[in-house]
């Protein structure tokens, strides 16, 4: 049992989110299996409210389970508590939230950032 771990979403310390350099504004997270080097794993991500996602195309399969708050993708799809979303490799996009959002992430690649 020494090699188990258990997170509690509500109850870590989350460090600025700086997975592609520079942190972005208003974006935190709290790493939990990630790993920086092969993008893969999970992590907490926490974003204040009026903050953006950098532009970035999914290499392979980013899912999501939004734990609180709400997250606005492009396209004004509004993402809310409870629900899992999955982006297929080669999509692409970038979310913002107006109230702020608690999201549970699972990678299995690191994204690749788009031009602005």
């Amino acid at each position: 049992m020494n090699k188990r771990k258990i997170t509690n979403p509500y109850k870590v310390k989350f460090e600025p989110f700086d997975n592609y350099g520079a942190p972005v504004s208003g974006m935190s997270w709290h790493k939990i299996s990630y790993n920086k080097e092969t993008g893969q794993g999970s992590y907490i991500l926490k974003m204040e409210p009026g903050a953006k996602s950098l532009p970035h195309k999914h290499i392979s399969y980013e899912e999501f389970l939004m734990l609180d708050g709400e997250l606005i993708d492009p396209d004004n799809k509004i993402f809310k508590k409870g629900d899992f979303i999955t982006f297929k490799p080669g999509s692409s996009h970038s979310s913002y939230t107006k109230t702020g959002c608690l999201i549970l992430v699972f990678l299995r690649a690191r994204n690749e950032l788009l031009k602005k």
